[in-house]
């Protein structure tokens, strides 16, 4: 099972300029026009079989979700299919507009 974050954490790899990382969004596009991070790349949890080559497994991979569920679900896939670096935040979305900036809309 890939590693959970905070949504803390990664908040301070995102300010952190020497952290690279892709930050990838599993919601649908529905949830996104709802809110989104900046920064994150879209690319829904049903099509991420067919777009892994959109992904570098060379490096980390941070997940999120709504709430964390699905992301887990991507974050397990990811490492099955070779990818050693990806994490899982841990919360999702609503998880960062309660901790980390309300000004995240919540659905």
């Amino acid at each position: 099972m890939a590693p959970q974050l905070s949504p803390g954490m990664v908040h301070q790899k995102i300010e952190a300029s020497s952290e690279r990382f892709t930050l990838l969004d599993v919601r649908e596009p529905e949830e996104l026009a709802i809110s989104s991070l900046r920064g994150a790349k879209h690319i829904p949890m049903n099509s991420i079989p067919e777009r892994l080559d959109e992904l570098d497994p060379r490096h980390e991979i941070v997940v999120f979700c709504h709430h964390g569920m699905r992301s887990q679900m991507v974050a397990d896939f990811l490492e099955q299919n070779g990818f050693s670096n990806v994490k899982n935040m841990a919360g999702g979305i609503d998880a960062w507009s309660q901790h980390v900036d309300p000004r995240v809309p919540r659905y």
